[in-house]
């Protein structure tokens, strides 16, 4: 059964930065794209990295493009999240997913706050 585990949320004042993580277990993770979703309150989830299954192409959205990396270690069966200068709009829940599928783990929130 595949299965996906975020890890690394917290609170951080503006200008902070974190590191989200997400482990796959139960298929073969080095097959699959990987993506990073969030969803804010009131509000519906949004697309915000992307890597492909061998770490050598990334995509970001325009809001985090500057401030947000996306990498992969597949020998460990995971993805990350770097996400630098952080905003109070990038409070959310942090979810990742492995790209045409409906796996989807149980989210790591995120709070930028003073």
């Amino acid at each position: 059964q595949m299965q996906l585990v975020e890890s690394g949320g917290g609170l951080v004042q503006p200008g902070g930065s974190l590191r989200l993580s997400c482990g796959g277990y139960g298929f073969i993770f080095s097959s699959y794209d990987m993506s990073w979703y969030r969803q804010a309150p009131g509000k519906e989830r949004e697309l915000v990295a992307l890597i492909s299954s061998s770490g050598g192409s990334t995509n970001l959205a325009g809001s985090v493009r500057g401030r947000f990396t996306i990498s992969r270690d597949n020998a460990k069966n995971t993805v990350h999240l770097q996400m630098n200068s952080l905003r109070p709009n990038d409070t959310a829940v942090y979810y990742c997913n492995a790209v045409g599928t409906s796996a989807w783990g149980q989210g790591t929130p995120v709070t930028v706050s003073f």
